[in-house]
């Protein structure tokens, strides 16, 4: 007898296995385009005719407009063509083939209905400039030091949108320009950027541009939500539209705008609705020439407090009414904490100055705290309150951000929390705080015919 098996081995048999057992076929994941693509020449291969490039606001900013130039094969466009007939592309152009609100990936695109491309052909060959003007905040192109999202999900977006618009601009086969901006900069709708590099990369002075002739169709029209019109295929009601910024920024240029259901099927128009409108702030002369006094000094001494939201026009009532009155300014954006804005007031009280607190001073809370200081220095407080429309407080913050020669002390644009967070925190303020009285100030633009050229836009 042999001796047994070591433990843990199987000792060795010739019986057979039953069943069998199978072969597994390894399935590749290289398909036979790719193998094909692999083995055949670069000169054979098709050409991406999209030639990207990106832009910046200035020398001395990361760029943040991305630029995508088609040129088809054989076309040597060189018509001058001023009549410009320019586009959104999503909702406008292109929606999702899969159904969902944002696109999956680079290949889930279709056209928004199949009259699309015809319709934008037989533009071009009318002699319009074809473009498209997006928004694009969800691509960030430079990463710096405080990007906190996980930067290569940030690098495929730009390259999947890249993708998608070549493929999208190779379909429709007409000589055009992508702009997609990235950031909350002159380039973004409805501010103007994107169309003065439209007609900087064609060779077309702004004041020679066809306007009348001109357009431009995009979905955000500030529609109001309303049932869908009898005779239609559509059922129930109709959602309103996410914002105006389209209509607003074909009037800021001084071009016609159509949405997509009334430039490419035809469709009335719907009730539009704007958060702020300049119908409602016309250029005053009497304004602009205004000469008297808008605030009257009634005290040896005293402390002005200011309260109102950010963007509501508080420095510029101080610089232009108060500074010349011989008050002095607090303001905690200069000195950093409310502590070092307590010390300066007291000092300046001390030696007799009267004050100015410039902030927002929302809610009573804040507002004891200036006007205990004046009980302690045995003065008078009175408030100045700014009756300034919250939506145009964050038109005049945008204005003022983004033109250097209406922002003397050049601010920074502020995040939309800080209007927000005024509006959670106000309290209107009353005489039985401890004021000696309170002056309304209802906003009126008070400045030039050229300063009022660059406020009377649409900016947010």
């Amino acid at each position: 007898m042999g001796s047994p098996p070591p433990p843990g081995k199987r000792k060795a048999s010739n019986a057979p296995i039953s069943p069998p057992p199978l072969k597994r076929k390894v399935q590749s994941g290289t398909t036979k385009t790719a193998v094909a693509n692999f083995f055949t020449p670069t000169s054979q291969k098709p050409k991406d005719r999209t030639v990207w490039s990106e832009r910046g606001p200035n020398d001395d900013t990361p760029a943040t407009l991305l630029v995508g130039r088609y040129e088809p094969e054989g076309v040597e466009d060189r018509t001058p063509r001023r009549k410009i007939a320019a586009f959104d592309l999503d909702s406008t152009l292109i929606t999702t083939s899969s159904g969902k609100k944002h696109a999956s990936g680079a290949t889930d695109w279709k056209w928004w209905d199949l009259v699309v491309p015809g319709k934008l052909r037989e533009l071009y060959e009318q002699g319009y400039r074809v473009v498209i003007l997006s928004n694009q905040a969800g691509l960030t192109l430079h990463l710096d030091a405080n990007y906190k999202g996980p930067r290569a999900g940030a690098l495929k977006r730009v390259g999947e949108f890249k993708q998608k618009c070549s493929s999208i601009l190779s379909n429709l086969d007409l000589p055009t320009t992508i702009y997609a901006a990235t950031a909350r900069d002159n380039y973004r709708k409805p501010r103007k950027g994107m169309w003065k590099e439209v007609c900087d990369d064609y060779d077309i002075p702004e004041d020679e541009v066809d306007l009348d002739a001109s357009f431009f169709v995009g979905d955000a029209g500030g529609r109001i939500a309303s049932l869908a019109p009898k005779g239609s295929d559509g059922v129930g009601a109709l959602k309103k539209d996410f914002s105006c910024s389209d209509r607003n920024f074909a009037h800021n240029v001084g071009i016609d705008y159509k949405t997509p259901e009334e430039f490419f099927l035809g469709e009335a128009p719907r009730d539009f609705t704007r958060d702020f409108d300049l119908v409602n702030f016309p250029f005053e002369e009497t304004a602009a020439g205004r000469s008297e006094n808008m605030f009257e000094k009634t005290n040896e001494k005293d402390i002005v407090l200011f309260c109102g939201p950010p963007g509501a026009g508080k420095s510029t009532f101080y610089w232009n009414y108060l500074k010349p009155l011989g008050y002095e300014r607090i303001n905690q954006d200069t000195l950093k904490s409310r502590d070092k804005c307590v010390k300066f007031a007291q000092s300046h009280l001390e030696e007799g100055d009267s004050i100015v607190i410039d902030n927002t001073n929302a809610d009573p809370d804040t507002r004891a705290v200036w006007i205990e200081l004046a009980r302690e220095a045995k003065c008078p407080i009175r408030c100045v309150w700014f009756k300034t429309p919250l939506r145009v407080c964050e038109h005049n913050d945008a204005v003022r951000s983004l033109n250097a020669n209406l922002n003397p002390e050049s601010r920074q644009a502020l995040p939309g929390q800080a209007f927000n967070g005024f509006a959670s925190r106000f309290k209107e303020p009353r005489v039985t705080e401890g004021f000696q009285d309170i002056i309304d100030v209802p906003f009126t633009f008070r400045g030039t015919r050229e300063d009022y050229d660059i406020w009377g836009r649409y900016w947010v």
